[in-house]
C-alpha cells in the first residue's frame, strides 16, 4: 500500500479519494498525524471535531495510513453515525460522577459548584448563568478528579517502589491518559471522574506502569495486572463508554 504522494503530519485531506476537503460532509476529513511512539498504523475518530485521524509512527509512513484509513471507510462510516452528541453542563442535565448519577442545578447566585447528596441522591449545585454555570460544575469536577487520580497514583506508585510524580489534570479530546518516565509527570482527562471508581484506578495503574515499561509489552501488562488483577473489564467499559465520557462538557 505505498504511495508516492507528499503527505504530512497535520495534513487534512478526504477521506474519500476524489472529493475535496470540505465539500459535501465534514465528517469525512482524514487529518494525518505521527506519534514517534506507535508501533503500527492506526486510526481513530477524533471525539471533538469529529474527524477521522490516521496515525503513523513516521512521515514516511503516512502514505500506508492513507491508504489503510480508505480501506476502512465503511467501518469509519459506521463509527461516525454512533458517536454521541455532546452534553453541555447546564441546569437539569445529570451527568456520572465515580459512576454514579448526578443531577446539576442552578442556585441563581454566584457561588461556587458544590456537591451533596439529597433524598434524590448526588447532586452538584452551582451558581453562574450560561457558560459561567458550566465553569463552576467543570472547575468542581476537575477537583474531584485531581483528589481521586492522586490519591491512586500514590497508591500505585508505592506498591511498586516508585518515587513521586507530576499528575496534571487537562481537558483532552479522546485520550484517558499519558505518562512521560523522563520527566516524572503524568497527565489524566478530568473526565475519567465520571467513571466508576475501579475504572479510574484501572487508568491509573495503567499510566504508573508506563514507569516501569515505557510500551505495552507482556511485561508491561504483568505490572499492570500486579496493581488490578485482570485489566480486561476495565478496557472493555472505556471501549463502551468512552464516547458518552468525552462528549461531557462539549
Amino acid at each position: 500500500m505505498k504511495s508516492s504522494a507528499p503527505y504530512r503530519a497535520g495534513q487534512r485531506l478526504p477521506l474519500n479519494a476524489g472529493t475535496p476537503a470540505g465539500e459535501d460532509d465534514q465528517r469525512l476529513v482524514l487529518r494525518l498525524s505521527v506519534n514517534p511512539r506507535a508501533r503500527r498504523i492506526s486510526i481513530r475518530i477524533d471525539a471533538k471535531s469529529g474527524e477521522v485521524v490516521a496515525v503513523a509512527p513516521s512521515e514516511r509512513r503516512l502514505p500506508d495510513a492513507v491508504a489503510f484509513a480508505r480501506s476502512k471507510a465503511d467501518w469509519i462510516a459506521e463509527r461516525l453515525e454512533a458517536r454521541v452528541e455532546g452534553l453541555p453542563l447546564e441546569p437539569g442535565a445529570t451527568i456520572t460522577l465515580h459512576g454514579r448519577e448526578t443531577r446539576l442545578e442552578a442556585t441563581g447566585t454566584t457561588g461556587a459548584a458544590r456537591l451533596s447528596v439529597d433524598a434524590e441522591g448526588a447532586v452538584i449545585r452551582s451558581g453562574g448563568d450560561g457558560e459561567a454555570f458550566g465553569r463552576r460544575v467543570e472547575n468542581l469536577l476537575k477537583r474531584e478528579a485531581r483528589q481521586a487520580l492522586t490519591a491512586r497514583t500514590d497508591h500505585h506508585l508505592r506498591t511498586l517502589g516508585q518515587k513521586p510524580v507530576r499528575v496534571s489534570i487537562v481537558d483532552t479530546r479522546s485520550r484517558w491518559g499519558s505518562c512521560s518516565p523522563h520527566n516524572r509527570s503524568i497527565r489524566y482527562s478530568w473526565r475519567v471522574v465520571l467513571a466508576p471508581p475501579a475504572v479510574l484506578d484501572y487508568l491509573a495503574a495503567h499510566e504508573v506502569a508506563h514507569l516501569v515499561h515505557a510500551d505495552h509489552s507482556p511485561a508491561y501488562w504483568s505490572v499492570v495486572h500486579r496493581l488490578v488483577g485482570d485489566h480486561r473489564p476495565f478496557r472493555a467499559w472505556l471501549r463502551a463508554n468512552g464516547q458518552a465520557l468525552h462528549a461531557v462538557g462539549r
